[in-house]
Parts: C-alpha cells; structure tokens; sequence
C-alpha cells in the first residue's frame, strides 16, 4: 500500500493505541500467572497478536472481552512445539527464555527482516542456565529445550536490552535463585518498564537502584493474575507530537510523563528545539514555534529517531543526534535509511561520524520514498510531508500496523488543508 501526504495544518486532538511495550510483557506475565487476567485498553497490533500466538502456542486460553479487553487464563503447558513471533524482535527475545522454563523442544520462529537481526546474545546465557540451545548462526530460528536453571550468569546489554527483559521474567520461575550480570546496558527505561510489569503481578526483581548492571532474582516465586489497563504509548504518541511542533497545534491523550517508558524523553527534545509544549496530568499539547537546531542524546531511546529526524529536518540550522549505534538492527538500518529517504526530500543527514546522526533543517521537497517495511520510519517522513508543497509518496506504508495501525487515519482526521 502506498500513501500520498502533501503539505497541512494540523490542530485537533489524538489517543494513540497503547504501549505495545507494555502489552507484551503483561502478555506474557498473564501466560505464566495463575489464574485468570483481564488486560484492557489494548491495541491489537501486529507485535500484540504475535505475543498473543505466542502464548496460545504455550497454553494460556485467550478470551475476547472487547475490540480492546481480553481475558487470559494462564498455564505454561504448551499445545505446539513452534512459536511464531512473525516480525517482533520483543517477542522473540522475551519468549525464548520463557519456552526455556519448559522441558520439551520449543522452536522459535520469525519472518521478514526478523530473519536477519541477531540473536547470538541469547544462546550462550541460556546454555550457561541449563537449556539446550540449536540455533541457525546466530539468527533465527532456535530451538531451546528446558528447563531454565539459576545461577550466575554475564549478558551483554549492549546491543539490546529486550533479552535482559525475557530473562527477567522468566528466571523468577526458575527453582534456583538467579544473580545476572549485565555488561554495557542500554535502553533502561525498557528495564525499569519490565521490573515494574512483574511487580504489578506479584514478583520482585532486586536491583541497586540507578544500577542495572546486576540483578538478583530470587527462584520459586510465582505470579498472579490481575486486571491491568494498558498505557498510551509514548512511542507512537512522539510522531504526532512531532507534527503539531511542525505544523500546527495537537494534543494527545491517555498519555503521562510519569510513565516508565523511554520515549518520553521526545518532551525533552521538542523542548530544546523550541515548540511549545503544555503538559497535564494525562495529556501533553504541543504547538509551532520557530524551531531551532538541537542536540540529543538518544541512545536509551532509539525507537525516538526518525520523530526526532523530523524535528530536526523542520529546524533551523543544524542538530545532533547521539545514538546511532542502536540503530542498525531495527526493522531496518535506520540510521541509513533515514539518510537515504530523507536525502529524497531535499534534507542533509550526515552519519559520517561513529554514534552521531546530523541533520541540517530546510524545506521538504516533492519525492518518492520508501519505509524500507519500517513502521517508524513511515511515520517520520509522513509527519515531514505535512511540510511539503507538493506530495511525498510513501511506498510500503502498511508496515505502520506494526505498532500503530490507524496512524494514517488519525493524522488525517487532524489535518487541515
């Protein structure tokens, strides 16, 4: 599917679908809890119903309240030896030490760029706990054959914290206690997010606070079940927020800074580009004002650049971006492909330097571009269209069901033209 975006004002108000992030781990917490657990305000996503193929594949019964409520009987008994995480990098690596915890061979397997993100971070640490590990290279798809022991284990955190997260919430299950060392960690808001989801089903996760680099997580505890409502997700809220500082005016709902999620940093950078933001309890606004060129450190939330590279193609002068190292397994190389697709509009981006992004604010041009089938990426140069005189097309813009599925809709229902 592609999309056409040209040049608009935006003012109106928007709810963005909730945290995927969230949704995951409270997925995967309600499959090994006992009892029944209701989870609301959910967005079904593609990365959501793959969590939740997921944990039908390994025995929770999955009732449908609603379009956004569902009720989840827990039990780890699986009913299939394959997982299919379809395109989530999440699932993936919260699921693999979860089908761990079981006995019998478990296949893990994903599809599209999925196929090609690495996964060599998880097979050594699982070994090391007890499972048995058969992987193809390092990639997708692996085989793990349980059950997850304690123990004191090393992870590198450098390249990912979501197989910190899979780990996390599943060796509190594990009959030994666990102490897990992590060298390099990055994205600790997603950390903090994890140990927060466990405690609201009951489990504790020891950590010295400020410190993620060692975990102690006592063995034989067990969850609970319990009602949880999902939070707006930051992450699909930073795009339009992003638009409103560029074109117009909008606010967005069911949203908090109080939230434990990374992309709330996006607050900070419209901030130090100079929109104008109002921040209430459960709502931001943000609104144009002359934007200038900024600096920002995005390295904990990688998820924020390309919202963030189109704030800075809309600024004045020049603005660094520190991060990315983080960027090259995504749903594409992000740091070249927004160079590439931004290059298409007329917009210098300059990765030239290690862990640096550059961007040089001008005019967007007309162009043809392409999402490389990444949601975020998508979105961005949707958003930079909304400055464009002429039209943008955007090639392959489906892969925004990814995590935000009526985006296209809920940007339009706040242009005006």
């Amino acid at each position: 599917m592609d999309k056409y975006v040209s040049a608009g004002s935006i003012r109106g108000t928007i709810t963005p679908p909730s945290s995927k992030s969230y949704a995951q781990r409270a997925i995967a917490l309600a499959l090994l809890a006992e009892g029944r657990t209701t989870l609301r305000n959910l967005e079904f996503c593609k990365d959501t119903r793959s969590a939740l193929r997921c944990i039908e594949a390994l025995g929770a019964k999955v009732e449908v309240i609603d379009d956004s409520t569902l009720s989840i009987e827990g039990g780890l008994k699986p009913q299939s030896n394959v997982l299919l995480v379809g395109e989530s990098g999440l699932a993936t690596r919260l699921f693999t030490p979860i089908a761990s915890l079981n006995p019998t061979p478990l296949t893990i397997e994903g599809e599209g760029t999925l196929l090609y993100r690495p996964m060599t971070m998880m097979i050594e640490p699982l070994r090391q706990l007890g499972v048995q590990v058969r992987d193809g290279g390092g990639f997708l798809p692996i085989e793990v054959q349980g059950p997850i022991h304690g123990g004191e284990i090393t992870v590198d955190g450098s390249v990912s914290s979501q197989f910190i997260t899979g780990l996390l919430l599943a060796l509190p299950l594990a009959q030994e206690d666990t102490t897990l060392h992590v060298t390099s960690p990055v994205s600790t808001p997603y950390i903090d997010m994890t140990i927060d989801t466990a405690r609201r089903f009951g489990v504790e996760i020891m950590h010295n606070e400020g410190d993620y680099t060692q975990f102690f997580i006592e063995g034989g505890q067990q969850y609970t079940s319990t009602d949880l409502a999902i939070e707006g997700d930051w992450s699909g809220a930073a795009s339009m927020l992003v638009a409103g500082a560029i074109a117009g005016e909008v606010t967005i709902n069911n949203i908090s800074t109080l939230s434990k999620q990374a992309d709330t940093a996006i607050c900070h950078a419209l901030e130090r580009a100079g929109a104008g933001l109002i921040i209430e309890q459960d709502s931001i606004t943000v609104s144009k004002r002359n934007l200038r060129g900024f600096e920002f450190d995005a390295t904990n939330a990688p998820d924020l650049f390309p919202a963030l590279a189109a704030l800075a193609a809309a600024a004045e002068g020049e603005s660094v971006i520190i991060g990315t190292d983080r960027l090259r397994h995504k749903e594409s190389d992000r740091a070249e492909t927004i160079r590439r697709e931004y290059e298409k509009l007329g917009i210098e981006v300059d990765i030239s330097e290690k862990n640096i992004m550059r961007i040089r604010g001008g005019e967007i041009q007309p162009a043809t571009t392409f999402s490389h089938n990444d949601h975020r990426i998508a979105m961005s140069l949707a958003v930079s269209a909304l400055r464009c005189q002429g039209e943008v097309k955007i090639e392959n813009a489906e892969c925004v069901e990814k995590s935000y599925p009526t985006f296209f809709e809920d940007l339009e229902s706040i242009t005006i033209r």
